[in-house]
């Protein structure tokens, strides 16, 4: 009888490992590199390789793929600021503009990704918009000319944001076949679409190349106000 049991026991936990292994998710890790502009590098004492947006886009996935997770997220104004000024989101995900500042605000995005106009809304409240298509937002307030951000909605869940020092790790991705697609503000969308190319995920770790981004000279963040025209720039009254 005690044979039987060792017998059965030894099946079960073979039967679990194989599963186990069967259902393993990978993942996969990597560094960038921004050839920073000689003029910002200078201003700055140091090279930042944040910022760059990594994502895998499924082509043939072994397995389930797993849930988006979070689909709630917040991108404060406060200080005539936007935090974060970078949000990556799943599509589908509601994202609040809460107003932390004391005067109003109107937050509006009438370009490429997702087009919405909040209107005003005074200090101490919140209006959310969901993101129900994949693309690049970017986000301005039509009272206050310097503050801006990007919101990137995505299909896929499995992207990661790189560090100051240019590493990323994207977790939780089953075997299969994807594209690595990237994205950086500072750089035209030629460029990266060059890189873009085929990944294979058959291990449970799996080390990229270095992904070395080139970066335009300056960041133009200038643009016309909601209506198409340009910005007054004489300080408004704040309204309470």
């Amino acid at each position: 009888m005690a044979t039987c049991n060792k017998t059965i026991l030894a099946f079960v936990v073979v039967t679990l490992l194989a599963r186990s292994c069967f259902g393993q998710t990978a993942t996969v890790s990597g560094q960038v590199s921004v050839q920073h502009a000689l003029e910002r590098t200078k201003r700055s004492g140091k090279v930042d390789n944040s910022n760059v947006v990594i994502w895998l886009e499924p082509r043939e996935v072994a397995g389930a793929m797993p849930s988006p997770g979070r689909l709630q997220w917040r991108l404060v104004q406060k200080n005539k600021q936007f935090v974060p000024a970078l949000l990556v989101v799943p599509v589908g995900s509601s994202v609040e503009f809460p107003n932390q500042d004391p005067f109003f605000h109107n937050v509006f995005s009438l370009f490429d990704g997702k087009r919405f106009d909040l209107s005003l809304y005074q200090a101490g409240t919140s209006r959310g918009v969901k993101f129900d298509r994949e693309g690049v937002s970017y986000i301005f307030c039509n009272i206050h000319p310097d503050m801006h951000a990007v919101v990137i909605a995505l299909k896929t869940p499995f992207y990661a944001v790189s560090s100051p020092s240019g590493s990323f790790n994207i977790t939780n991705i089953p075997s299969g076949e994807y594209v690595l697609h990237v994205w950086y503000e500072r750089t035209k969308q030629d460029v990266l679409q060059a890189l873009s190319h085929p990944v294979t995920v058959s291990s449970p770790r799996v080390s990229l190349p270095l992904i070395r981004i080139p970066e335009l000279q300056e960041l133009t963040t200038s643009h016309k106000n909601k209506f198409g025209k340009d910005y007054d720039r004489t300080p408004p009254t704040p309204l309470y």
